[in-house]
């Protein structure tokens, strides 16, 4: 069938004519079984294949062009399926009237070897129908979101602005966190290599005690500002990790998460070990429905996450900068949906600036500058590009720490804190839905927000560098910190024979 042509003379004019109340959102194939108790996810398959044109060039955008086409295939199977339904009522109407002959003809053979027929024909049509209804699914799913009309097209970030002043830290390379954790007996590289391998480490000492300092100040300041604590699980289904948008592998083909050996005569869903807390976070809300009374929920928690990290191990992976395993302070929103523009006459109103979803993505940003600004640290934030952004997010903005020994990698930057959009991707995946309890009675679906409140081990390393004096060979301690270290310890020394 020939294809409506769509051109892209303006892709911010199209975004914003295109793009309704609500939206579907996608992932990269699936690796799993889904179980029978699974949440089955709810599509806006309608928006795709009435805008296959707007999904193809988002696909562009965020390099997922091998599921460019995904939404005109939706379009041929869904007019496909057109056909077939159709087909299906002449059918039953033509079985129903065989049946009224019946009852009148008392039962003559042709009328019954037709009825058969008949019977045959409507039954595999269904299973037909079901095959193609699978398939427009398992394209849908496959989509990413749609992103925001704040992100940049291409390969490169915006700079939004800076944390602890506009300049970067001049002078050349400094020693490297690695160094220092073994001169100050704070990290330990050789001993996990033995016991795990590459991209593992130990924490020693104060560098042990910092980190349980670091998660508590992070806690503290979310805390303060009404956020709720809830530790979760590590371990999660193999299908709420999916339907947060992370898959066994990415697009690129390299593995993302570690799943969990597990007897296959068993028969049991499979599972994966966390990424972020944000999967067992969303999923919590799995199958529920929300009242837009209490809403947003807030949530912040400790966690240790679990990253594969497939590629090369480089100078720009070196220590604690890029590890398997590590312990994250995460939050997590649900949120009302932006409301439509009250100017019913404006077409290229997005949505309402004041909404509640860019109000707790603010204040996630907020924590953040706080944390780091209180711990000293240089940072640039970033509004990231559409290549960069996982299947779930729509927009992400990204805040990046000055590390004095990375300066001959993104001029030593490193990104320590980010936060994302996800719109409906995951609440349409999860089952959770959002009930109005004034106005409109149609349940809806909730937006979610996430965002890092701390990222240990990056943030330790960059205090480490940023806080390493050459001369007394010690590591200063942010003030925001030393309540949670014994005696109120304001710097980190040599150790002595008999300490060790």
């Amino acid at each position: 069938m020939s294809k409506p042509y769509i051109c892209f003379p303006c892709r911010q004019t199209l975004l914003k004519r295109l793009r309704g109340p609500r939206y579907s959102h996608g992932i990269t194939n699936r690796a799993y079984t889904r179980p029978a108790f699974a949440p089955k996810p709810v599509l806006d398959v309608k928006h795709i294949r009435q805008n296959p044109g707007l999904y193809e060039q988002n696909c562009i955008d965020r390099n997922y062009g091998v599921h460019a086409k995904n939404g005109w295939k939706i379009l041929e199977l869904h007019n496909r399926l057109v056909v077939q339904q159709r087909e299906a009522v002449e059918l039953r109407q033509r079985n129903n009237a065989i049946g009224k002959e019946l009852k009148k003809a008392g039962g003559q053979s042709s009328l019954l070897e037709e009825a058969r027929t008949l019977k045959t024909k409507l039954a595999e049509i269904e299973r037909e129908e079901k095959d193609v209804q699978q398939a427009i699914e398992g394209l849908a799913l496959e989509l990413p979101n749609l992103s925001s009309l704040k992100t940049p097209v291409g390969e490169q970030p915006e700079v939004l602005g800076y944390v602890n002043g506009d300049a970067t830290p001049q002078g050349g390379p400094r020693e490297s966190h690695v160094d220092i954790g073994k001169e100050l007996d704070l990290l330990d590289f050789e001993a996990s290599a033995t016991t795990s391998g590459w991209g593992w480490y130990y924490l020693k000492n104060e560098g042990a005690l910092l980190e349980q300092a670091l998660v508590q100040y992070a806690l503290s300041v979310a805390m303060e500002r009404g956020w709720q604590v809830m530790t979760p699980p590590s371990l999660v289904y193999s299908h709420i990790a999916s339907a947060c948008g992370f898959m066994p592998r990415d697009q690129h083909g390299e593995t993302q998460i570690y799943n969990i050996g597990q007897d296959a005569s068993a028969e049991k869903a499979s599972l994966v070990l966390a990424g972020t807390a944000e999967i067992p976070f969303a999923g919590s809300q799995a199958n529920k429905t929300l009242s837009d009374t209490d809403l947003p929920l807030k949530v912040i928690g400790p966690s240790r996450c679990y990253r594969a990290e497939a590629g090369a191990r480089g100078v720009d992976t070196k220590g604690l900068y890029r590890v398997h395993e590590f312990t994250k302070v995460e939050m997590f929103a649900w949120t009302c949906p932006p409301s439509q523009s009250a100017e019913a006459d404006d077409e290229f109103a997005e949505h309402d600036t004041n909404s509640q979803v860019d109000g707790v993505f603010d204040e996630m940003i907020s924590i953040q500058t706080e944390i780091l600004t209180s711990l000293g640290l240089h940072a640039r934030m970033l509004e990231m590009p559409s290549t960069d952004l996982g299947a779930s997010a729509s927009r992400k903005i990204d805040i990046e720490a000055f590390f004095p020994s990375r300066t001959a990698i993104e001029n030593g930057y490193g990104e320590v804190t980010s936060a994302s959009q996800c719109g409906t991707y995951q609440s349409r995946r999860l089952g959770t839905r959002l009930k109005r309890e004034r106005g409109d009675s149609k349940l809806d679906w909730p937006h979610t927000v996430n965002g890092t409140a701390m990222a240990v081990p990056r943030v330790l390393a960059a205090l480490m560098e940023n806080g390493y004096d050459e001369q007394t060979k010690s590591v200063a301690v942010p003030d925001c910190l030393r309540r949670w270290m014994p005696g109120h310890m304001d710097k980190i020394g040599p150790k002595t024979k008999k300490s060790r």
